[in-house]
Order: C-alpha cells, then sequence, then structure tokens
C-alpha cells in the first residue's frame, strides 16, 4: 500500500445496508471513477453495483454482465457508468475486442467485478472494494487508491 491510500473497513449487516452505502457514493461522486469489485461469489458485488447505478440516475432494470461481460447504463450529468462483470473473462485480451479500453476515460464511472481477471489491462483504480462474507452480514473493505478516491473516502464517510 502507498502512502496516499486510505483504507475503510465496514461491516454491513444485509443488503439493504450495502444499498444504502452505494447510494451514499453515488450521492458523492460526479466525476469519472474506476471502482474495482474484489470478493467470492454471493459477497454482494452486484447488489453494490445495481445499488450505485439506481441511485446515479438509471431507473431501469440492472443486469449482471456475466456474459456480456460490460453494460453500459446512462446515469447523472450526461456521464455513463459501465458495469463490468469479467467472471467468464478467459483471456484480458478480450477487453480489446469490444473497446473496453475506451471506457476508462475522464467522464465516466466503472464498475469492474473479478478485477483480478483481467489483472495488467485495467488501468488504476480509484476504489478498490474487497467484499467478504461474515455469519451475519458481509464484511467491505475499502481501499482508495487516488486522489480522487481518498477525496470521495472522506464525503461518504464523513456521516456514514
Amino acid at each position: 500500500m502507498n502512502m496516499n491510500e486510505t483504507t475503510k473497513d465496514c461491516f454491513l449487516a444485509d443488503e439493504s445496508q450495502q444499498i444504502a452505502l452505494a447510494q451514499k457514493v453515488a450521492q458523492h461522486l460526479k466525476t469519472s471513477f474506476i471502482l474495482l469489485l474484489k470478493g467470492d461469489l454471493g459477497v454482494g458485488k452486484t447488489t453494490f453495483a445495481r445499488g450505485f447505478v439506481h441511485a446515479s440516475g438509471f431507473s431501469g432494470i440492472v443486469k449482471s454482465p456475466t456474459y456480456t461481460l460490460v453494460e453500459p447504463y446512462p446515469i447523472d450529468n450526461d456521464r455513463t457508468c459501465y458495469h463490468f462483470d469479467l467472471y467468464r473473462l478467459a483471456n484480458p485480451e478480450e477487453l480489446e475486442f469490444i473497446g473496453a479500453r475506451d471506457y476508462f476515460n475522464e467522464t465516466d464511472v466503472c464498475l469492474v467485478e473479478w478485477p483480478e481477471k483481467a489483472e495488467g489491462y485495467l488501468p488504476a483504480a480509484d476504489w478498490i472494494c474487497e467484499f467478504s462474507h461474515h455469519e451475519s452480514g458481509r464484511n467491505l473493505t475499502i481501499t482508495a487508491a487516488s486522489d480522487k478516491g481518498n477525496k470521495l473516502m472522506l464525503q461518504v464517510f464523513s456521516d456514514f
């Protein structure tokens, strides 16, 4: 961990708390951003992504992009949220074929589930969110890995 990284540990008792945190993140996030969502199957990565997309202004169905690799959602301020699910990615070069590099830009938000499948391909993250099972909920460790990430961390957790 470099000196500019800030880490926050959270306990989320249920799905509603995961969604509440995602809503809080969306409320404060008004710039481009890269969130990596790590963790085993069933720990809430997609729940968090769904909560974020809805709180960012998209009112339709948010589906898991497990087979399409990425789903774009128009959100606030003429931005797009690109939700990646790389679980079935066989080779990071597959992302090259769909033009994924263009999605990581100075305007839009990228939520990436299973980022370890594309290690070495993805640009540097602003937040790394590591979800894990807990006997009565979920643990979440958030690492802010950029200045933007640190700023968002302060905003989100000042009153959460």
